[in-house]
């Protein structure tokens, strides 16, 4: 009974893949884009270059775009682990990806919801999904496709969506 489908995007290809594909399969259903909701959720070290192709591709695309600042929490909790802040280590990486997928599994609660995953197989394989993190969702779009097939679908979708062009290039 799901009302709405939620993505995280980064900016980066598997979130804007994940995206396109759940445009166009609410396309295809004559599903309103409002019913998804696309957040971007910077972190420690998130850059300008991929925040901004995150806003542009949800805000083009029509999507219900929210943008959620992790920082003061991934701050906060990396105090409790008593974590240098320094060192970019796994912990490091790790707290944030998982305060993005609770952050996501917390919304599709709230707004009747599904989580669709951004991993993708080459990912997976190399073990490079943060346990209760990054690899969790209710769906996952993109685990069995290669990081080369997912970066061959988004050229493919600059002619379904020429709109967002300029976004995909950069991706």
């Amino acid at each position: 009974h799901a009302k709405t489908a939620v993505v995280g995007v980064s900016g980066g290809l598997d979130s804007t893949l994940a995206l396109l594909v759940t445009v166009r399969a609410f396309d295809s259903l004559n599903i309103d884009r409002k019913n998804i909701i696309a957040v971007t959720m910077p972190g420690l070290g998130t850059g300008n270059k991929s925040k901004n192709i995150a806003i542009h591709l949800m805000q083009k695309l029509g999507v219900t775009m929210r943008e959620v600042s992790i920082k003061k929490e991934a701050v906060n909790h990396l105090k409790l682990l008593n974590h240098n802040m320094i060192e970019k280590d796994v912990t490091y990486e790790n707290v944030q990806a998982r305060m993005r997928t609770m952050y996501l599994m917390n919304l599709a609660n709230l707004e009747k919801g599904i989580v669709l995953g951004t991993g993708d197989m080459s990912e997976i394989a190399l073990g490079w999904s943060t346990f209760n993190g990054d690899h969790m969702s209710m769906y996952s779009l993109n685990s069995g496709l290669p990081k080369t097939t997912i970066k061959a679908l988004v050229k493919y979708f600059i002619s379904v969506y020429p709109q967002v062009k300029n976004e995909l290039k950069k991706v």
